[in-house]
């Protein structure tokens, strides 16, 4: 046995010690089951996404791979693993297979500090709000990184829209939920869950609609979704800035962005809609209620946040770059320094 071995074996062996390798085990635990449930629903997301959209367009969606398509997905993974995985030859190959690592790293993190039911979360920081919107920031990297490294101008001039969208609504949506913060007087995410029980309403929802609507567009353009897609941009940029990915590369790149989806619906039901609670008052009309889990209610309102993704994707046109920034600059920014100004004045009469 080396000294390192032995000096491992020897500190596993002091008082107390036995107490962090229990400790160590229930982090990986709960990183397994979190990392396990939310693949579990990512792959199925795109599933009821082609579903969804294909009925509000008065098609079937996917029918033909097990019964009305349910084993799509697991036939989608194959396909993906099994592709060849091709790399444009002047590409930065360093710089290209590390991007759509970075986007799914730090869409991966932020899953730590979420609260999925009370007290049950990887990491109960108390800066957990600031930890998802840091994250949120460097997944943006991983797009510009792929744009600029693929030796495409498709890939290219994608980069570059999500470098300046980023930088457009990272701001409009760290202020929307300052409003947030000012309410439940803390950055943890169980203390602002634990904040809007106490409070009135049950949910900051309807005091913070504003904040909540500048919410809902930044966290539209964040995960570049429709109308908010033009760093992909299909009809313009055939595909963006990961034009150039195939293979397993392109399926992290995917994934990425519905596990984004699934965070902003966790951010949402987190800060606006209870979280894991529900309000008071329906407890008191529909006494039975109380005993459905936590849980449960908190994956509605995830499902109800990412239901409207499919929503907005099926019925809204994309916007035009300029529309674009004229809309977080000119429209979203200014409308969260008012919501932050209203909160904090409710609060200071209040008192």
């Amino acid at each position: 046995m080396n000294i390192f071995e032995y000096s491992i074996f020897e500190y596993f062996l002091k008082p107390g010690s036995f107490d962090v390798l229990v400790n160590i085990i229930i982090i990986l635990v709960k990183i397994a089951i979190v990392l396990g449930v939310v693949m579990f629903h990512v792959a199925y997301a795109t599933y009821f996404e082609r579903k969804t959209i294909g009925r509000m367009q008065v098609r079937m969606g996917p029918m033909e791979v097990g019964p009305h398509g349910l084993l799509q997905p697991i036939a989608d993974m194959l396909k993906l693993f099994f592709k060849e995985d091709i790399i444009p030859e002047k590409a930065d190959k360093t710089i290209f297979y590390i991007a759509p690592i970075v986007s799914l790293m730090a869409a991966m993190s932020s899953l730590a500090v979420i609260p999925f039911y009370k007290d049950f979360a990887v990491a109960n920081i108390n800066i957990g709000l600031l930890f998802i919107l840091a994250m949120s920031s460097l997944g943006s990297y991983g797009i510009i990184l792929s744009g600029w490294s693929s030796d495409s101008k498709y890939a290219f001039l994608g980069g570059l829209r999500s470098s300046a969208q980023v930088l457009s609504y990272e701001i409009a949506m760290a202020l929307s939920l300052v409003g947030v913060m000012m309410m439940a007087g803390s950055l943890n995410m169980n203390e602002i869950v634990k904040a809007q029980a106490e409070y009135p309403t049950g949910l900051y929802l309807i005091p913070q609609i504003i904040g909540f609507f500048v919410f809902v567009v930044a966290a539209l353009a964040e995960t570049n979704r429709t109308p908010f897609d033009l760093p992909e941009a299909e009809s313009e940029l055939v595909a963006g800035y990961f034009v150039e990915y195939s293979g397993m590369r392109f399926a992290l790149f995917y994934v990425a962005e519905y596990v984004g989806m699934i965070i902003m619906g966790c951010l949402a039901a987190t800060c606006y809609f209870g979280g894991w609670t529900i309000p008071w008052y329906i407890i008191k009309i529909l006494p039975f209620l109380k005993y459905v889990p936590g849980v449960v209610w908190f994956t509605l309102k995830v499902y109800f946040v990412v239901f409207c993704y499919y929503w907005i994707r099926a019925t809204v046109p994309r916007y035009r770059y300029d529309q674009l920034m004229s809309i977080g600059w000119k429209l979203l920014i200014p409308l969260a320094l008012a919501n932050i100004a209203i909160t904090g004045i409710i609060k200071v009469m209040v008192k």
